[in-house]
């Protein structure tokens, strides 16, 4: 999980919310949003960083405050993520990220600033997701179910792959990786339109190199 930087919202999300009698339900334009989530989400869902596209078979628009207990927050753009399918139609030990969780709560939300989503999310050598929050580190296994195997084998990859990196870097360099390079390859994780799935491993990784080197 990593943080996200929420965009302006589409116009008509706006013109929307501003009619009479207006809910999430008779909101006609989902495309649209679905297209604004995707793009500032790099293409990633916001729990489980899976790729996602834009369109209705491929995601799932989430809202982090649920729908029937949170009516007032149905069409506000901060309470609305684009999340990946998580296993829709699965057993539910199968089921992730909006799917699994339901109306459930969550504690923290990627993009709300102010919850600091990157320095609560942490990773272990075999992909497990954990947190130093005792409730939060609860949410992701069981409302999100962020430790399926299948979530925790991909980031593993990730995280195996940027350390393979860090020790080519160390022999072609015959000794310690500077700074400057690590600051440089989280550069490369973090920007561009779209980021590559799972990113959020490599750049936590990285970012605690860096801290430790500060």
């Amino acid at each position: 999980m990593i943080s996200i930087a929420k965009n302006g919202e589409p116009r008509s999300l706006t013109e929307h919310r501003a009619t009479s009698h207006s809910t999430y339900e008779n909101y006609a334009a989902k495309d649209e949003l679905r297209a604004s989530l995707v793009a500032e989400q790099f293409g990633l869902c916001c729990y489980c960083m899976s790729r996602i596209r834009s369109e209705a078979d491929s995601m799932k628009i989430e809202h982090w405050q649920c729908q029937d207990r949170y009516a007032p927050r149905q069409l506000e753009y901060a309470n609305l993520l684009g999340a990946c399918l998580g296993g829709h139609g699965s057993p539910r030990h199968k089921q992730h990220c909006d799917t699994r969780k339901g109306n459930a709560d969550l504690k923290w939300n990627p993009a709300d600033p102010a919850h600091a989503i990157d320095s609560r999310v942490h990773y272990g050598t075999d992909g497990g997701a954990w947190s130093n929050d005792d409730d939060f580190s609860q949410q992701l296994d069981d409302v999100l179910n962020l430790n399926l195997v299948v979530l925790k084998n991909s980031r593993k990859g990730v995280l195996d792959g940027i350390v393979l990196w860090w020790k080519a870097e160390k022999a072609r360099l015959k000794g310690p990786v500077p700074r400057t390079t690590f600051e440089r390859e989280l550069s490369r994780c973090s920007d561009g339109p779209s980021r590559q799935p799972f990113c959020g491993v490599a750049i936590w990784w990285l970012r605690e190199r860096i801290g430790r080197m500060s």
